[in-house]
């Protein structure tokens, strides 16, 4: 577990260089709410628009989701643990008027780049006064 790294992954880096290369700018690993201590590895604070990176182990993802055979009951329950915060996050933040986007560690770079695009620029399209 000390080896994973909490930022910097290698689809972070990618994702964060094709927004960037779309006109995109955002913070890295911010708190999204003052009182809210969880991170989103991008926040893009004008359209309210908060970007999770999942890997796909630690996230318990639904397609890939593996269980270690070792200690068993413990991964299973810090698993099931870290999968009820991610949805508690997302209620927490969409309260607040936030988008949240989770991209999964197999989900390819490029689509969820122009995922996260079109919301961001929906999100800024409704926010300008006409």
């Amino acid at each position: 577990m000390k080896n994973t790294r909490r930022r910097d992954t290698d689809l972070e880096v990618v994702l964060r260089r094709l927004l960037f290369a779309k006109g995109l700018r955002f913070r890295i690993d911010e708190k999204v709410l003052p009182d809210f201590n969880r991170r989103a590895d991008l926040v893009f604070a004008a359209s309210r628009v908060a970007v999770f990176v999942d890997g796909c182990f630690w996230h318990y993802c639904p397609i890939h989701r593996t269980q270690p055979r070792a200690n068993s009951a413990w991964w299973l329950a810090k698993l099931r643990t870290n999968r009820r915060r991610d949805l508690d996050t997302n209620r927490r933040l969409k309260k607040a008027g936030w988008s949240v986007a989770r991209v999964w560690g197999h989900e390819p770079a490029a689509t969820a780049a122009a995922r996260i695009v079109k919301t961001v620029r929906a999100r800024l399209r409704r926010a300008r006064p006409r």
